[in-house]
């Protein structure tokens, strides 16, 4: 066990008791939304999957310590700190040496998860290939990370600002499955449905459950990612949000900005362009996501041991 890591005492207990678990990121908290609307929706998401019958382990990384689990103060803290780094699993090291806050990424959510026994995360959608990384070389984290971690995700597929079929190459060529949930496209994060077919489909979370155990199976090993559709009603159309991202990219990119404040201005712009029609997507999908991560833990949990 990490000797910086701190499993909250609902977590450990539910863990020791092999009682469903859901891990949460916390970026989405401090870099996705202002307060206290971050704050409202990260305690909703944490009664969402208590609902589920799981437990929500929140987590992030404060005055140095990896957190799994955080209390309510804590994750008002995160809300309201200006000073929260975004952190992906290369920062984890620096921060625990130097005693700082972050805010996990998936990568850093997924190695923080994996290291505390969490076999499963819930989240918006998961970084990838950037479009036109031929030139940029921008790939995120989250990919690399996925073929190491032993952690289940959920996600509404990959941001539809990235590349969703080289991130979907990406993923093939480094091992990972993925496997839609009830249906048979890809879904494009804002929208159900991309220009992509779905690798893999699963259609309940027993199923899921059990691909997860195949996976940690002797001779196999990394992480597996379940691409959940955006409930229907909740949708953005492709074309209309196709076209705010590809305004959202010229304009970044006449700004020169790229790294790790791409994602969060593109987000962000997206956000401006629509009127604030794709937070309220963005919101609905994160709880949607979490809704089903418990689901899919509560049956993970009464698979047989073995």
């Amino acid at each position: 066990m990490n000797p910086s890591l701190d499993i909250a005492p609902e977590v450990r207990e539910a863990l020791s008791q092999r009682r469903p678990v859901v891990a949460l990121e916390s970026t989405v908290i401090a870099h996705g939304m202002a307060y206290p609307q971050n704050l409202e929706t990260a305690l909703d998401v944490e009664s969402i999957v208590r609902a589920g019958g799981a437990v929500p382990a929140t987590i992030a990384v404060i005055g140095g310590r990896l957190k799994a689990g955080l209390n309510q103060a804590e994750i008002e803290h995160v809300a309201k700190s200006k000073n929260m780094m975004k952190a992906t699993a290369r920062d984890l090291p620096y921060l625990t040496a130097t005693g700082r806050d972050g805010a996990t990424t998936v990568a850093a959510t997924m190695r923080i998860a994996d290291i505390a026994g969490i076999p499963i995360f819930a989240t918006g959608g998961i970084g990838g290939v950037h479009r036109g990384a031929a030139e940029s070389f921008e790939i995120s984290a989250d990919l690399t990370e996925m073929a190491q971690s032993r952690v289940a995700v959920v996600a509404a597929g990959a941001k539809s600002i990235l590349d969703i079929g080289a991130t979907l190459e990406r993923l093939e060529s480094l091992g990972v499955p993925v496997a839609v949930y009830g249906a048979d496209r890809f879904p494009a994060f804002y929208s159900r449905d991309s220009a992509f077919a779905a690798p893999l489909r699963l259609d309940s979370a027993a199923e899921v459950a059990r691909l997860m155990r195949a996976q940690w199976s002797p001779g196999f090993g990394g992480g597996l990612l379940i691409a959940n559709p955006i409930p229907a009603a909740d949708e953005i159309p492709a074309a209309v949000i196709d076209k705010a991202i590809a305004q959202a990219v010229g304009e970044m990119e006449r700004q020169g900005i790229g790294g790790k404040e791409a994602t969060p201005y593109l987000l962000a712009k997206v956000a401006a362009i629509t009127g604030g029609a794709s937070l309220k997507a963005n919101m609905a999908l994160i709880r949607n996501n979490a809704r089903l991560a418990a689901e899919i833990a509560v049956a993970y949990a009464t698979l047989p041991k073995g």
